[in-house]
């Protein structure tokens, strides 16, 4: 098969299209024939060499995947009755740059209706990522704001931006969002922000203050950190969750305990890579539930800024690295 490798960390040009073999899936794992793969952040620190695979992982990057399932172990953990020739869509922990990928099987979930194999490759990594650390971690409407919560997403324009602004609006929430550019700010309002900030220009946490009468907002969900930590704390409402997804701004911060006991706050926040398949099966059964209707509907649907051939992948990394897109970009074969 062709894959695209790392061939050293360094700058996107390091990454190669090459031949592999063929990988064979193992016990609970299946084979999948790749149409498209999305591009996500950890592939660029993988590429640099700042983040490795899990143990047992590929060392190719890659993420998530849509195509068709071609072989594997179908008799344990099923849940959604998948078969050989069934399209699918799958969250992996590597592997995803290549013409055939092995996924575990209950991480598999089926291509919604009427999607493309480019749209249903746009979905694991974020729809896993934000179920996980906004509704489960974050307890979004579970928590002291009641069922109809108030959410603030730092990066709004970003693939889990977009999927997390959708998401919690679709559940009736009230969502603002950052983003470093009008434009951007303005793909964020379309897409349900009720209020988007060019951090750029505005403070954040003043305005998050006067939209929700000095009272501030629940839920946080952070990919920047470091300094912005203080700030989202002076942001939150009482009883009100930060959960980090990412250190874009460094991993070190200095807080003020005392605030966060008075006001019963919590900081919290979680990677998905190293989960194991149990915790991700989980997730899978309650987004085919929760979220798939809502994406057959079209009340919720992936961002997609560009596909670029996967021989492009390089094209594709520098385009992330970037920061210049709105949404998701895709690799096709």
């Amino acid at each position: 098969m062709q894959a695209i490798e790392i061939t050293r960390p360094g700058n996107p040009d390091v990454l190669r299209l090459v031949e592999r073999p063929i990988p064979q899936p193992g016990p609970g794992e299946v084979l999948i024939q790749v149409a498209a793969a999305g591009v996500n952040r950890p592939d660029v620190f993988q590429r640099q060499g700042n983040y490795a695979p899990p143990p047992g992982a590929s060392d190719l990057p890659g993420l998530e995947v849509a195509g068709v399932l071609v072989e594997g172990d179908f008799s344990g953990n099923n849940p959604f009755g998948l078969r050989p020739g069934d399209p699918v869509c799958a969250l992996l922990a590597g592997g995803g740059y290549a013409e055939y990928a092995v996924a575990p099987l209950p991480q598999c979930l089926p291509v919604p209706a009427g999607f493309s194999m480019v749209e249903a490759a746009a979905l694991p990594e974020n729809f896993f990522t934000v179920w996980s650390n906004v509704f489960e971690r974050g307890q979004l409407g579970r928590g002291e704001g009641g069922a109809r919560e108030t959410l603030l997403v730092q990066g709004g324009s970003s693939g889990i931006g977009v999927t997390a602004i959708q998401l919690a609006h679709a559940f009736g929430h009230r969502v603002f969002a950052t983003a470093g550019s009008a434009e951007k700010c303005a793909a964020c309002e379309r897409l349900g922000a009720e209020r988007a900030i060019n951090y750029r220009d505005e403070d954040f946490v003043t305005v998050v203050k006067q939209v929700t009468d000095n009272r501030g907002v629940d839920v946080i969900l952070d990919m920047v950190a470091g300094d912005y930590i203080p700030r989202e704390i002076d942001a939150l409402a009482t009883g009100g969750r930060l959960v980090f997804i990412a250190t874009l701004g460094g991993s070190k911060a200095t807080i003020d305990a005392g605030t966060i006991m008075r006001r019963r706050l919590t900081l919290t926040g979680s990677t998905l890579r190293a989960r194991d398949v149990a915790f991700k099966a989980v997730l899978a059964v309650q987004l085919y539930e929760k979220v798939w209707p809502l994406l057959e509907a079209g009340t919720v649907r992936p961002v997609i800024h560009q596909v670029f051939p996967t021989a492009e992948a390089a094209r594709a990394h520098a385009l992330m690295e970037s920061s210049a897109h709105i949404g998701k970009l895709m690799l096709a074969w």
